[in-house]
């Protein structure tokens, strides 16, 4: 078991398997030294436990979880590209979508939940800049969605 996994078994959590595709797309991709993923949704064992737009039927702290749980299935499917997630050097970037209410503001507060999960998990390597962005809605009414890249040390 690596380092970062032994990590995540500390912190309480389980590396999940990597999401199936909802279409016609893979999980994640390496080129070169980057490993970019797909849009992953906080499915748990293939569900989504919350369903709705943030600010309505979910409420922020609710989407935050939910964002941690898109984290952690990110870390599966960069996982699947590299076989060990101590190759990781530094999580360059942080995508998230929010499905927000029309009057919902706290996106970045949302994204939070991610970006503290690849913090706990990574610890500085998983610093990154970061996207939150509003939406009117996401595949399967999920209310977040993250996509990260990171950047990984040759085998």
């Amino acid at each position: 078991m690596s380092a970062v996994e032994r990590r995540i078994a500390e912190l309480g959590l389980t590396l999940p398997e990597v999401a199936a595709p909802l279409a016609a797309y893979v999980p994640a991709v390496r080129t070169g030294s980057y490993v970019y993923t797909a849009g992953q949704l906080p499915l748990v064992e293939g569900k989504l436990s919350v369903t709705g737009k943030v600010g309505a039927e979910v409420t922020a702290e609710e989407a935050k979880q939910q964002a941690r749980i898109c984290a952690l299935n990110a870390l599966a499917a960069v996982k699947s590209q590299v076989g060990d997630l101590d190759r990781v050097v530094r999580v360059v970037k942080v995508v998230g979508f929010v499905a927000s209410a029309t009057d919902f503001t706290g996106q970045p507060g949302v994204l939070n939940g991610a970006s503290e999960l690849l913090h706990e998990v990574l610890g500085d390597t998983g610093v990154h800049a970061r996207s939150a962005v509003g939406v009117s809605v996401l595949p399967l009414d999920a209310p977040v969605e993250v996509e990260i890249q990171v950047e990984v040390a040759d085998a």
